[in-house]
C-alpha cells in the first residue's frame, strides 16, 4: 500500500498539469473540535479542481500555523473513475490554555499575571482571552481575535485593557518611579492578501495617566499627567514559516507602525515604527537555529517616557526589568535550540543564546547606537519544556549573563518561546 501511495505522489509531483488529474473530493480526518466546514473554507483545493501538489502543500503549511493544529498531513488516493480523493489529516491541539507568569520587580515586589485563553472558539480558530495582573497595582485585559470571521481573507479583532504598572522614569542622570495606567479600547480589521501576506489596520482610543510615587523630582518633569489619545496602527506581515511540532524553518517579517495624536492642545503628535525579522533553520534532525532582529525608531522627543525599553522580558535576557528607555532600538537575538529528550507528547529542549542591543537616547542622535554605554551584550543558556499537543505549552527558563561594564545577570521565566 505504501509503495502504491508513493508511486501516486511521485506521479503527481513530476507529471505536467493534466485534465485527467481532477480532484473528486476533499476529505478532512482527525479533527474533533475544529469544524470540517471551516477547514474546507481555508483550503485552496476544491472538488473539481486540478490536482496540484504545490497547492496541497501550501494548504498543509497554512493549517499547521493555526493555533488549534498540532500537526497536519495529506494523502492522495485514486478513484475508480480516474479522479482523486485528497485527505487532509489533522492532529489537534488542546486550545483552552491557562497562563501564569511569575516574576519580581526592581522593588522586590512579587508580581504575577494569571490568564485564560481559548484559541479555537466555536471550532473556527477564534481567540477569546482575558488576564489579570498584579504588578504592584491591578491590571486586566479582554481580547477577541477572529482572522477568518467574514471570509477566508477578512476578519476582526477587538481588545479592552486597563494596564497599571510602577514605571521607572529617567532624567538628568537620575530616576523616579511613577504609577502608570493605560486604559484603552481597540478595534482592528484583518485582511489576508494571500498565503504569505497579511495586513492589520486598527484604531485605539486610550488614556495615559502618570502619577509620581517616589524618587527624585525636577521642575521640568510633571508629577502628574493625564492625557487622552487616539492611536492609528498598521501591521504588515510576510510569513513563510513551516512548523513541525517544536521545529520551525523559514522567514518571517512583521512591520508595525503607530501614529498617536491627542485631543489635548499642547501635546505633540507621536509616531513609532519597528520591524521584526525572523529567520529559522533546521540543523540536522534535532537542532534549530533561531534569529530575531528588531529595528525601530520613534519621534525623537527629549522625554523620560520614551517608548523603547531595555527589558528582561522583551529583548535582553538577564538585563533586568525596564532598566532604560530610548527613542530608537537595534536588537539581535540568536539562539541554537537542541532537542535533548523526546517521548510521546513531551519534549525537553536546551538552548544557547546571545542577546545584543543598542538604543538611541531620548532627544539624541543616531550615533548613540554606537556608544558603548548604550550597548548590551548578554550570552546565556536555557531549557524548554514542551507539551506537543497543547498550543503554546512551552515553559522556558533562561539565564543571561552580561559581559559589558557594570552588567547584571539573572533568570527569566515565561510561557512560549522567547521569540
Amino acid at each position: 500500500m505504501k509503495k502504491k501511495l508513493l508511486f501516486i505522489l511521485l506521479l503527481i509531483c513530476f507529471s505536467g498539469v493534466s485534465q485527467n488529474h481532477i480532484i473528486a473530493d476533499l476529505k478532512i480526518q482527525g479533527n474533533k473540535k475544529l469544524k470540517t466546514s471551516f477547514l474546507k473554507s481555508l483550503a485552496s483545493i476544491k472538488s473539481g479542481s486540478v490536482l496540484d501538489s504545490t497547492v496541497i502543500e501550501q494548504d498543509i503549511k497554512r493549517l499547521k500555523r493555526l493555533p488549534s493544529v498540532a500537526h497536519a498531513y495529506y494523502q492522495v488516493f485514486p478513484t475508480e473513475e480516474g479522479s482523486y480523493n485528497v485527505f487532509y489529516g489533522i492532529e489537534e491541539n488542546f486550545t483552552l490554555i491557562p497562563s501564569l507568569n511569575i516574576y519580581t520587580t526592581d522593588n522586590d515586589e512579587f508580581a504575577y499575571r494569571l490568564g485564560l485563553t481559548e484559541f479555537n472558539a466555536l471550532g473556527r480558530n477564534i481567540t477569546v482571552g482575558a488576564f489579570y495582573q498584579k504588578d504592584v497595582f491591578h491590571s486586566y485585559a479582554l481580547n477577541f481575535r477572529a482572522p477568518y470571521l467574514f471570509s477566508k481573507q477578512l476578519g476582526l479583532a477587538f481588545n479592552l485593557q486597563s494596564l497599571t504598572t510602577l514605571e521607572p522614569v529617567f532624567f538628568n542622570n537620575t530616576s523616579a518611579y511613577y504609577r502608570y495606567n493605560n486604559k484603552s479600547i481597540g478595534l482592528s480589521g484583518l485582511y489576508e492578501f494571500n498565503f504569505s501576506n497579511k495586513l492589520e489596520l486598527g484604531i485605539n482610543t486610550f488614556v495615559e495617566d502618570y502619577k509620581y510615587e517616589s524618587g527624585e523630582t525636577s521642575p521640568e518633569v510633571p508629577l502628574e499627567l493625564n492625557i487622552p489619545k487616539w492611536l492609528l496602527k498598521g501591521i504588515y506581515e510576510f510569513n513563510n514559516l513551516d512548523y513541525s511540532y517544536q521545529y520551525i524553518s523559514g522567514f518571517r517579517s512583521q512591520f508595525n507602525f503607530q501614529f498617536v495624536t491627542s485631543r489635548r492642545e499642547g501635546v505633540e503628535d507621536f509616531f513609532i515604527g519597528w520591524n521584526d525579522f525572523f529567520l529559522f533553520k533546521r540543523v540536522g534532525e534535532k537542532g534549530n537555529w533561531a534569529n530575531r532582529i528588531r529595528l525601530g525608531l520613534a519621534s525623537n522627543n527629549d522625554t523620560p517616557f520614551a517608548p523603547f525599553s531595555v527589558d528582561n522580558n522583551v529583548n535582553i535576557r538577564g538585563v533586568g526589568n525596564t532598566i532604560d528607555r530610548g527613542t530608537g532600538v537595534i536588537v539581535v537575538n540568536t539562539e541554537y535550540r537542541h532537542t535533548l529528550f523526546e517521548k510521546d507528547w513531551f519534549v525537553l529542549q536546551g538552548n544557547a543564546f546571545v542577546d545584543a542591543g543598542s538604543w538611541r537616547n531620548p532627544g539624541g542622535e543616531l550615533s548613540d547606537f554606537s556608544r558603548s554605554k548604550n550597548m548590551k551584550l548578554y550570552p546565556g543558556i536555557g531549557l524548554r519544556f514542551f507539551h506537543k499537543k497543547i498550543y503554546n505549552a512551552v515553559f522556558r527558563i533562561d539565564y543571561g549573563y552580561g559581559v559589558s561594564k557594570n552588567a547584571t545577570q539573572g533568570l527569566v521565566f515565561g510561557i512560549g518561546q522567547y521569540f
